[in-house]
């Protein structure tokens, strides 16, 4: 185990990336996370106590990354892990009837809040060596599916997004996009109902996945990865 590791996990309240807290706490390192739930950072941080820290951010308001992520450097130093596991899916719904404003909102949380993130933690990132930034895709964002429209399409962006950024830090910083795969979670109940009871829970799932994820570096730098267990 090594302590002095630091991994920082968005959307870290539920689902994949609350089942991600307990191993890599188990593991050895510091968990730094976000959500927008203020009640269950709460209850995390007594969960989880110094130097693991929690706090109330949306990934999709830049000003509250920017401020985040300076707390982050400043009080905890440079993450050698960021995964960026934060977002939503939409209502499931044909295009035609899915509104701009939740299109919009799908938009900013899962793009516009990787980048933020990426934006305001790549120049200390850079700055050391062997650090990586995971960012969470999934099977529709290398295919398609019927009423997910919005969330296909920013899932396509993030695969693109990473690709492209992985060229910019030149494998400096592993910038990875990475399909979970399917997981039983609230997100996924919402497309597939009580099929998705089919599928392995976030727990089981995180069991298998952070050993792979710490293993990550700069030789899988731009390369689409599906984790083991989804």
């Amino acid at each position: 185990m090594n302590a002095k590791k630091l991994v920082l996990i968005t959307g870290c309240s539920r689902g994949l990336g609350r089942a991600m807290i307990p191993e890599f706490v188990q593991r050895g390192w510091t968990v730094i996370g976000c959500a927008r739930d203020a009640a269950i950072i709460s209850t995390l941080q007594q969960q989880f106590p110094a130097p693991h820290h929690f706090a109330v951010c949306d990934v999709a308001d830049d000003a509250q990354v920017q401020t985040f992520c300076q707390n982050l450097l400043t009080t905890s130093g440079t993450p050698d892990l960021v995964l960026n596991n934060a977002a939503i899916v939409n209502a499931s719904a044909p295009l035609w009837e899915i509104s701009a404003g939740e299109f919009s909102r799908i938009v900013d949380i899962n793009i516009k809040g990787p980048a933020s993130i990426m934006r305001h933690l790549l120049p200390a990132m850079l700055t050391r060596s062997s650090c990586v930034i995971v960012n969470f895709s999934s099977g529709w964002g290398r295919s398609t599916a019927p009423e997910v429209a919005p969330y296909c399409a920013t899932k396509y962006a993030i695969e693109g997004l990473s690709q492209a950024v992985a060229q910019e830090t030149g494998g400096k910083v592993a910038i990875i996009p990475l399909n979970p795969g399917i997981i039983d979670t609230r997100m996924l109940r919402s497309c597939f109902g009580d099929d998705a009871s089919h599928y392995p829970a976030p727990e089981e799932w995180a069991r298998t996945a952070v050993p792979f994820l710490i293993k990550l570096g700069p030789q899988h730098n731009g390369h689409p990865l599906t984790a083991p267990g989804g």
